[in-house]
């Protein structure tokens, strides 16, 4: 611990904002590592029950997506349930928009990341250019330096130096991080078009048009044109 503490402070003023960027790029990463953990170990089999009670009973499909609606899944699934009677249009547009916003809510924290691997590099070249400013300006140039001076603008070198690699460091980090939430962000994109398109599917051939087709079928049956409902004149 304290061998960490003399290399942060060996690193000059300039460490601080560092250190404080990495711990919030840590803290953010919990928080988004809690959020994915949550989704992926759960989401798997809402989906599986959500379609299978839709097959048989819209409100049963509705019940479960209303237990899962602290997931993002769960919110998705239950946005065209909850709709009364819909059409395919209104179902589908319902699913897109919750998607839509869940995809926001997946990328929290994004901004934060991208803003460590832009900043935490610069911060690191500043102290290091800092640093060596204020150690060539104590240098006795041309005045017959002795050993001891030379040792001591090595050493100053070599502390200007922990700054870039402490910016580099936290850079690394926060690209790891958000590198591994892009990946975990698109391919939920994609399962999410999937299972929208699965829930759509079977809203449309075991509700909509089979409701539809006896509708058309108890106008026909009383001698009207379903698709001529109102009179011309």
């Amino acid at each position: 611990m304290n061998t960490v503490y003399h290399e942060v402070a060996k690193g000059g003023p300039l460490m601080v904002p560092l250190l404080a960027l990495s711990v919030f790029v840590l803290a953010c990463a919990m928080e988004r590592a809690w959020f994915w953990y949550q989704l992926l170990s759960q989401e798997s089999r809402i989906v599986h029950d959500v379609l299978e009670a839709a097959h048989y009973d819209l409100a049963q499909a509705l019940e479960i997506a209303q237990r899962a609606e602290n997931l993002p899944i769960g919110r998705f699934l239950l946005a065209p349930l909850k709709l009364k009677s819909p059409t395919p249009d209104s179902f589908r547009l319902a699913l897109e928009t919750a998607g839509d916003r869940e995809f926001i809510e997946m990328r929290r924290g994004d901004k934060l990341f991208e803003s460590a691997i832009g900043i935490a590099p610069l911060l690191g070249l500043l102290g290091t250019v800092t640093g060596l400013i204020a150690t060539f300006n104590n240098l006795n140039v041309g005045g017959g330096g002795s050993m001891e001076d030379t040792t001591r603008a090595a050493a100053g070198i070599g502390e200007a130096l922990t700054t870039t690699a402490g910016g580099m460091v936290v850079a690394l980090i926060a690209l790891s991080i958000f590198r591994v939430l892009v990946s975990l962000q698109a391919k939920q994109f994609e399962y999410f078009s999937v299972v929208g398109g699965e829930l759509e599917l079977i809203y449309r051939q075991v509700w909509y048009e089979p409701n539809q087709n006896l509708y058309q079928r108890s106008f026909q049956a009383e001698g009207a044109n379903p698709f001529t409902l109102v009179s011309p004149e």
